[in-house]
């Protein structure tokens, strides 16, 4: 297992709920929690992989997702079990989704 820690800052979007849970390790080898917390404006992405070695594709996943979504004052957790990036896209875009309420 490897674990990655990644943090954006100047995001300009907040979550319109505290928390959500989408997928799961044994469906598309992905789950994702995402909740709102206070981060001083950052955004803060863990990581726990089974997939080690892989820590610059997470970088470019996540930095795409962060410049899509411009989050602050959020935190993801994820927990992967060998997910192509495109599922870890999917993932991360249906949790946000799940908590933008009518602000997306």
């Amino acid at each position: 297992m490897e674990t990655l820690n990644f943090r954006f800052e100047k995001g300009d979007r907040r979550l319109a709920s505290q928390a959500n849970m989408v997928g799961v390790v044994s469906s598309g080898n992905l789950e994702v929690l995402i909740e709102s917390i206070d981060l001083n404006g950052g955004c803060e992405v863990e990581i726990k992989t089974a997939a080690v070695g892989f820590g610059a594709i997470w970088q470019a996943v996540v930095a795409d997702f962060h410049a899509r979504w411009s989050l602050q004052d959020v935190r993801i957790l994820i927990n992967d079990a060998g997910a192509t990036p495109a599922v870890v896209s999917l993932r991360l875009d249906q949790a946000v989704e799940s908590v933008m309420g009518a602000t997306a």
